[in-house]
């Protein structure tokens, strides 16, 4: 009934929908479009990075990197284009891998290794070490980190991997891979950090989705198939159209005080952006007993480099070892209390703790105890969900105890040692403190100064551009007298180091807010994100790091008072009323200009309701991205059906081939139409009569001057056809051809009819 028959001489129709490539050797574009867009890749996975480390020498190296991967794959397979393509590929990857080891090694240890650029053990050892330390740096670190060698060996090395994986992948005509390895590897800084969804990534990428899909959806290296880049086009704009609506929703958003399910802490002063956001939620609940709820810190800040304050990175040992010797003598006065916690929303590799903790119940063996600050970290553990119980004692010196000790002098740091500090901060530290005769009453001088003579705002700092950490935002915030916490303990701690005393800043939250629940004899505290603070404390040997609250309208300040005697007997001092830290009573928060702030204290339930929004937000996005293929699949057969219904026979042959390829069913290009017709008949069941229809209707389009048939109705023969085939296969692969449509991304030949 089908019989095909080679044709002598292509018809008109062929001769314009087909380009002849004779020869085995690869085109041009074959050689250099996949280490363009492997370049382009690479570079658009690195882009995220940028926010979270700082550029310099890590990014030189990546780029470096990607352009050399790209270039040397690029020249092999100029080099092998008579060869086959799989020969072509095998050698590509090893002269890549060589050249992106050559490269990593010269930058990490040249004088390691055997001309610069062969690793030996010895460059091994280097990389391992640099390896350690670069964990040490993210793990402790506060983003955006500093450029080290460390993390240029370890994102070098990294990039190497993922710019060989796409070259070989694109190299392949490969489409969804890329781009899934580009996406996961360009996200990672978003989802570790919790940081801002990064628009602009979400675009470029959108825009690589576009070109890429385009590039694999060529049927032929010179022979562009039209519809595929339609549907490259319509898969790439509605990448976008996701990017910008859904972007915005995403939890990675919602930042310290958002309306997110989720907010993250990490151990930076940037806290401007973060307390500035209205709507705050509670991130974690305090049981205790008394009327007031301790200060808890997250961790501390000690080395200044002139630009941020870096995190405190000690030693670290299991909980059943303790928080180390005790920093205060017998004879100061001590009562030690038990702290519950609760972290509810808050994720952050340190836990909070009061200070100084001294022992910790309920936690698994992953959070481990820094005994230098007396904190609580873990390396792979989050804070969220966390239920614990911490002991600690509260320091209470007497006035004269601690008027009769000097403050412990700077530490020397090597790496600190030409840090230049404005000298408006040792004038204005000597000016104020000119009438102190002792370092406790000079510490309580500047407390008082700047508690009197400056304001708290959060949006000054931004209006006068000096919402940072540095030198020059400090001297420029002693110069306006308005800011909020980060700027009063950034340059309290300053002004005390000029006057040769050991100082160091404090990250965490303000005593929460009382409630009406209990616990036992213990009252709830609820603590909400606007609550995170900062504040400078200072070593007073024999006593311990003595905090100070200069921050003006917040908390309490710190002030010890003097011992008195009791009636009219011993003479035996009591217990002063002040504790060292400062004053662990209800405070109200700063009075900040925030409309959408209700005025209420207690967390209401509402409050406390976890908000779907973000959620579902998500969840609809992802499903939509899920099905977007079949979406895209079914706009084109409608299309291809519209055609068909006014006898276009190369638009219903077209969608018969696309069938086949979505249900996995074998395609050859050689075949006729007579040939596949009577396969398809014979093997899958297909009603004889429907394929005789659409086959003597794409043989008849083949001697016409254009692809438009008769005007003959194909819609009832193409369905016929289109179900058969679905009946003649599993369910498996009937949803893989709806969901996973391959006809958008196979690449394939150019088909020919071939009539008698």
């Amino acid at each position: 009934m089908f019989r095909a028959e080679a044709s002598a001489r292509p018809t008109r129709a062929r001769r314009r929908t087909t380009v002849a490539w004779h020869g085995d050797e690869l085109p041009t574009p074959t050689v250099w479009a996949p280490a363009v867009l492997a370049a382009a890749a690479g570079i658009v996975a690195m882009w995220p990075y940028t926010s979270v480390i700082r550029p310099g020498e890590w990014s030189l190296l990546v780029l470096v990197v990607i352009v050399a991967v790209a270039v040397s794959g690029m020249v092999t397979r100029l080099l092998l284009r008579r060869r086959s393509p799989g020969v072509a590929a095998m050698v590509s990857l090893v002269v890549q891998l060589l050249v992106a080891t050559a490269v990593v090694t010269q930058h990490v240890s040249a004088r390691t290794a055997l001309l610069g650029v062969i690793p030996t053990s010895d460059t091994l050892t280097v990389f391992a070490q640099r390896g350690a330390a670069a964990v040490e740096e993210i793990t402790y670190g506060a983003a955006p980190l500093k450029a080290t060698a460390a993390l240029a060996a370890v994102l070098g090395a990294a990039f190497a991997v993922v710019a060989i994986a796409l070259d070989q992948l694109i190299a392949q005509r490969a489409a969804v891979l890329p781009l899934a390895l580009a996406g996961v590897v360009g996200a990672v800084p978003m989802i570790v950090t919790l940081g801002d969804a990064n628009l602009v990534w979400f675009v470029l990428f959108a825009v690589l989705a576009i070109v890429l899909l385009r590039w694999s959806g060529r049927r032929h290296p010179l022979s562009p198939r039209r519809s595929s880049a339609a549907v490259a086009t319509g898969l790439g704009a509605a990448t976008v159209a996701l990017a910008l609506v859904i972007a915005p929703a995403l939890p990675l958003g919602a930042g310290l005080a958002g309306n997110g399910p989720g907010i993250t802490v990490d151990a930076s002063l940037r806290l401007g952006d973060d307390l500035r956001q209205p709507n705050p939620v509670e991130v974690l609940t305090v049981a205790a007993t008394g009327d007031a709820a301790p200060y808890l810190r997250l961790t501390t800040l000690s080395r200044f480099d002139g630009s941020v304050w870096q995190p405190d990175r000690g030693d670290l040992q299991a909980q059943s070892e303790g928080f180390g010797d005790a920093e205060w003598s017998d004879d100061i006065a001590v009562a030690t209390t038990n702290t519950s916690i609760r972290v509810l929303r808050m994720s952050s590799t340190w836990l909070p703790v009061p200070y100084p903790a001294t022992g910790v119940q309920g936690l698994p063996r992953a959070w481990r105890v820094m005994p230098e600050n007396r904190t609580i970290v873990s390396r792979n553990t989050d804070a969220v969900g966390a239920d614990y119980t911490v002991s600690s004692v509260r320091v209470t010196p007497t006035l004269e105890q601690v008027r009769a000790v000097d403050a412990a002098p700077p530490i020397d740091d090597p790496e600190t040692a030409g840090v230049e500090v404005p000298e408006i901060v040792g004038d204005l530290a000597r000016e104020v403190t000119a009438e102190a005769t002792t370092d406790y009453d000079r510490l309580i001088a500047l407390q008082e100064w700047f508690r009197t003579e400056f304001t708290y705002s959060l949006d000054t700092p931004v209006d006068e551009g000096f919402d940072g950490t540095g030198a020059e935002a400090v001297a420029q915030f002693l110069d306006v007298r308005s800011g909020y916490c980060v700027h009063f303990a950034g340059s309290f701690a300053l002004m005390a180091e000029s006057l040769g005393m050991q100082t160091r800043i404090v990250v965490g939250y303000l005593p929460g807010t009382r409630t009406n629940e209990k616990r036992g004899d213990e009252t709830i505290f609820s603590v909400t994100s606007d609550r995170l603070h900062s504040w400078p404390e200072v070593l007073f040997p024999g006593i311990g790091w003595i905090p100070f609250e200069p921050t003006a309208s917040l908390g309490v300040p710190t002030e010890f008072r003097a011992a008195t005697v009791e009636g009219g007997g011993s003479g035996s001092p009591t217990a002063p009323t002040q504790t060292t830290a400062p004053q662990e009573e209800q405070t109200a928060a700063p009075e900040v200009e925030r409309d959408d702030v209700g005025g209420g204290t207690a967390a209401s339930a509402d409050d406390r309701t976890l908000d779907p929004t973000p959620i579902l937000a998500v969840v609809l996005g992802a499903v939509l991205v899920v099905l977007l293929p079949a979406l895209v699949r079914a706009l084109v057969r409608a299309r291809r059906l519209r055609r068909a219904r006014y006898g276009d026979a190369v638009a219903a042959w077209t969608e018969l081939r696309d069938a086949l390829v979505d249900l996995r069913l074998p395609v050859s290009d050689a075949d006729s139409p007579r040939m596949r017709g009577a396969e398809l008949v014979r093997d899958r069941h297909v009603d004889a009569d429907a394929m005789r229809a659409l086959v003597t209707a794409i043989e008849q389009s083949a001697y016409a001057r254009s692809h438009t048939g008769d005007g003959t109705d194909l819609t009832a023969p193409l369905r016929a056809v289109l179900s058969a085939l679905h009946r003649s296969v599993d369910t498996p692969s009937r949803l893989r051809a709806v969901l996973v449509p391959r006809s958008l991304f196979a690449a394939r030949t150019p088909e020919t009819v071939e009539v008698g």
